[in-house]
This record gives structure tokens, C-alpha cells and sequence, in this order.
């Protein structure tokens, strides 16, 4: 594991087997990656045989998953222009970028909207994803084999009561990565849209403010999605052939119909 915080980021990638260096070996960049899907989706990359670059804000942890995976760890702030910049400036090459930081905060109706939590919610999962994609996109076409992954929600299709603040930013980032879609049309790049239903990580926990047991209870009564399911369906989309683009997944627990129809059992 190698932790980057500053000057040129380095590729001294060593394989699995010896500890020679590599050039065969592609990287991907995975974002939100020191816990949740992030970190599932890097440990399943990095038993796939790619070098993954992790990037989060929360560097105890970003480090130990890195040590994992033999990755390379980066701070990475998606909310911040300067945190971006300086993270991306440090890769040399990316073959995929996987697009995973974000989340929500609160659930109030529109009448009681908190402006500091939607601001957070729109810098966070529209601005971040962004942020990201448009400084990598020069460097996943110079790989002539790109992808670029975007792990959306079906709130990115779906709204519900009291949820706005996060329906309303996970829409706008499916239209964005959509839009990519058509904009790099011919170009040596893929473009695959995750969309998860209920998956018990610390999502909740945070939208709460680190209320346990309320987060809890979303997950009750429910056999909910785990992060190690979300990486691989990423994980596959990757791996297909370079003609294959898988434009949506929607992903969902058998008793989850919709995000707000969800059998229960006691």
C-alpha cells in the first residue's frame, strides 16, 4: 500500500505473484472508498487484477483498505475544487474510474428543507461526480479502452416523501453521466450507470447524523443488499468485452419493489 499526499503520484505497481513492476497492469480510480461500496468495490477490483487507486477523506481508514488491495491511497475530498484537483493531478493513468462518493443527509419534507444539507447533498453526489469525471476523461480516452462508472441510486428514478434533498441530487447525476453518454459517443470510453436499492452500509448512520439506532431500522425485518453485491455487479459491467456497453443496472433486495415499497417480515 502506497499513501500519496503530496508531489507526482508514482505507478510502481507490483503484481499478486512477484515484486517486479508492472505495466500490464491497469489502474482504476475508485472515489468514496474508505468504507460501504467504495471499499467492497475495491477489494473485488483488486482480486480482479487491477491497481486500484482509492480516494476518500477519511485517510485511517482509506489506508488500511489500500494495504489490503496493494493500492494506492490518495486523500480526496470531493466537495472541495482544490482536494479534486490535487488528487487527479496525482494519477498518471486511468483505465476506469468508478464513481461512488456520496450520500444523503436528513430526511425532511420540502417545507422544513435545511439548505446547508441540500448543499451537501448536491457538492457531494453532482458537483463531486463532476468534479472527478471531468479532470479523468482526458486520461481514460488516452488509455483507449475507458469506463467510466457511476454508482447513482433508484432515487435517481424514483422520489419519495421527505426525501427531495437526495432524490433531486441523484437526479441530476444520472443526467449527467447520461449525458456523457451521448457527448463521448464513438470515443474510446464506456459509460455504466449503477443504480442500488436499500444496501445496509453506513449510508444510513450518516443521513441520520450517526443515530445507530434509527439507522437500523431502515434495514429491519428486510434481507438488504451488502456492498460486496453492489461491486460485484460493477466488477462485472467492467469486465465485458470493449463493444459492450451496459448503459443501466438497477439492482434491488428480492423484498424491495420500489424505495418506498419493501416487504417486510417481523
Amino acid at each position: 500500500m502506497r499513501l500519496v499526499t503530496h508531489s507526482r503520484y508514482r505507478n510502481p505497481t507490483r503484481t499478486r505473484h512477484d515484486q517486479r513492476v508492472s505495466t500490464r497492469r491497469r489502474t482504476a480510480v475508485v472515489t468514496g472508498a474508505s468504507s460501504g461500496i467504495g471499499a467492497a468495490t475495491a477489494r473485488q477490483l483488486f482480486a480482479d487484477g487491477w491497481h486500484v487507486v482509492l480516494g476518500a477523506r477519511r485517510v485511517d481508514r482509506l489506508t488500511k483498505i489500500a494495504a489490503e488491495v496493494d493500492g494506492t491511497a490518495i486523500p480526496l475530498d470531493v466537495t472541495d475544487a482544490d482536494s479534486t484537483e490535487a488528487f487527479c493531478e496525482q494519477i498518471p493513468e486511468c483505465h476506469v474510474l468508478v464513481n461512488n462518493a456520496g450520500g444523503a443527509l436528513g430526511l425532511d419534507p420540502v417545507a422544513e428543507a435545511d439548505e446547508r444539507r441540500w448543499r451537501w447533498m448536491w457538492e457531494t453526489n453532482v458537483l463531486g461526480t463532476l468534479r472527478v469525471t471531468k479532470a479523468l476523461l482526458p486520461k481514460l480516452i488516452a488509455s483507449g479502452d475507458g469506463h467510466v462508472i457511476t454508482v447513482t441510486s433508484i432515487a435517481a428514478t424514483e422520489t419519495y416523501d421527505n426525501g427531495s434533498g437526495y432524490t433531486s441530487a441523484k437526479h441530476a447525476q444520472s443526467a449527467l453521466h447520461r449525458t456523457l453518454r451521448g457527448e463521448y459517443l464513438g470515443r474510446p470510453v464506456r459509460f455504466t450507470e449503477v443504480l442500488p436499492g436499500l444496501v445496509e452500509t453506513e449510508f444510513s448512520v450518516v443521513r441520520f447524523g450517526g443515530d445507530t439506532e434509527r439507522a437500523d431500522q431502515v434495514y429491519a425485518g428486510v434481507d438488504p443488499l451488502v456492498a460486496e453485491d453492489v461491486a460485484e455487479v460493477i466488477a462485472f459491467a467492467i469486465s465485458r468485452p470493449s463493444h459492450v456497453n451496459i448503459d443501466q443496472i438497477v439492482v434491488k433486495a428480492r423484498e424491495q419493489y420500489s424505495a418506498s415499497r419493501i416487504l417486510r417480515h417481523d
